[in-house]
């Protein structure tokens, strides 16, 4: 049976949206095989969406499978994608996600899109690691490290210039350390010279770096904050796929960036194999 698909991204960071209507009985399977850029159609995930227009805004229950076939709580760059793909559906400009991390607001900006992120947590427990008091600027397993929730785990190190390190090498050890009981995003920052962070990110569940991460920019900007690195409530950060906004307010912070449309397209699911 072919299922219909559409590939978003934003800053680089791609998802296949598929209607959660959809009939997909293994959608592990499919975000493992699909998500593969050599023999599947390649992303950093695929988002399940089901949508709520009665509700005013408009509501869209989100599901990410991540492309080692697990659900992930949270995905902020996922979120603005699926947004934008529910504010295209019902022809608003703003929609209310549904998440595993708790409900977020999205609107439409001049730029793309912004969703409310929540609140980013130092609590050890939240995180969740295991120590007994915030974990700022601890080393771990080689790398100095500061630990935050921004609606999933970082591990956010900050460094003379995030070229010159070896994610790859570096981030994996700090990935799958002990004190991580659930594991944790590794991402690196450093300053851009204009008052704003550069970003690189090894995403958990991709096993790899990303183009892109939102909840990482929202970690590096939680994280700068608390180190004194900027007392900005405006902070401009950059992965290698484009500019993306934090902006902190009362009680929230939002991620704001653009959002593209790539293309439509269809995914096989053998319905019988999982009927049997």
């Amino acid at each position: 049976m072919n299922v219909p698909f559409e590939k978003y991204h934003g800053t680089g960071n791609d998802f296949l949206i598929i209607d959660a209507a959809e009939r997909v009985p293994d959608r592990g399977e499919l975000a493992i095989r699909e998500c593969d850029r050599e023999e599947g159609v390649g992303a950093d995930g695929v988002l399940f969406l089901a949508l709520e227009p009665e509700f005013s805004p408009p509501r869209v229950v989100m599901t990410l499978v991540q492309p080692d076939g697990r659900p992930a709580p949270m995905c902020g760059n996922g979120a603005r994608c699926a947004a934008e793909w529910a504010m295209r559906q019902t022809g608003t400009d703003s929609v209310m996600i549904d998440t595993q991390a708790g409900t977020r607001r999205a609107e439409r900006t001049d730029g793309g899109v912004a969703v409310d992120m929540g609140e980013p947590t130092f609590d050890p427990e939240e995180i969740p690691v295991e120590a007994d008091e915030p974990v700022v600027e601890e080393e771990i397993e080689g790398l100095e490290v500061t630990a935050v929730n921004t609606g999933v785990p970082h591990a956010v190190s900050f460094v003379d210039d995030v070229d010159a390190v070896d994610l790859e090498s570096v981030a994996p050890p700090v990935r799958h350390a002990d004190v991580f009981p659930r594991g944790t995003n590794v991402t690196v920052a450093s300053p851009d010279g204009d008052g704003g962070f550069r970003q690189r990110t090894y995403e958990r569940g991709v096993e790899g770096e990303t183009d892109s991460c939102g909840t990482g920019a929202v970690a590096i900007a939680a994280v700068a904050r608390r180190l004194g690195h900027t007392d900005a409530n405006a902070i401009d950060v950059r992965p290698p796929g484009g500019d993306l906004q934090i902006t902190f307010g009362d009680g929230e912070v939002l991620l704001a960036g653009p959002v593209e449309h790539e293309f439509d397209g269809e995914v096989d699911v053998d319905v019988r194999a999982a009927e049997q």
